[in-house]
């Protein structure tokens, strides 16, 4: 076995865990999904048939991620966030097979307590505060807060605050990296 999970975690046939993953403590892996190396999952952790999980993806305790959900690589998913998969659910009608899909993109970060409302995606780098209510699609490397969630700022792809000059740069404090914000839209320079 090239990836490790504790003895009370609950690993279904058919699902795929690539290489150094680690999973912790009563959480449960249905197949068909797909989850990449290196990857973390806390306890607790829910992971539905036909999920895709890229490389590297950290999934925090008590967070379920439902079929409809593709998490690329280097995404955080904070703990007991939430992902949901049906627009309109109603107990007592099978809405089976009309999962919306919710992309994230590589890099993102999701804060504790966050929903993700389903059919919405999740740029590349964005970062979602804790507690956020996502129900619109959030653009590459935003900075959104909020029940529903608006977007206050830009952040680097190494987690700090974006702060653009009049000429639309701006550099990360950390990693030096240059970014350009342009017609609404960030990119690295």
């Amino acid at each position: 076995m090239a990836y490790q999970a504790h003895p009370t975690a609950v690993i279904d046939e058919g699902a795929q865990i690539g290489e150094g993953t680690k999973i912790w403590h009563f959480s449960h892996i249905m197949g068909p999904c797909q989850i990449g190396k290196h990857c973390n999952l806390g306890q607790n952790v829910v992971i539905s048939p036909d999920v895709v999980l890229g490389n590297n993806v950290k999934v925090q305790n008590n967070v379920s991620i439902y079929t409809g959900v593709t998490c690329d690589d280097d995404v955080f998913l904070g703990p007991s966030c939430v992902f949901t998969n049906v627009v309109n659910p109603r107990s007592g009608v099978n809405r089976r097979g009309q999962y919306s899909r919710t992309h994230v993109g590589v890099g993102a970060s999701i804060g504790a307590n966050a929903t993700i409302v389903c059919g919405h995606d999740i740029g590349p780098y964005a970062f979602i505060g804790a507690g956020a209510v996502v129900t619109k699609n959030i653009p590459a490397y935003a900075l959104v807060v909020g029940n529903p969630s608006k977007q206050i700022g830009w952040m680097s792809e190494f987690g700090h605050r974006l702060d653009f000059d009049d000429q639309g740069r701006a550099q990360c404090p950390e990693s030096g990296e240059s970014y350009e914000l342009i017609d609404g839209h960030v990119l690295k320079r």
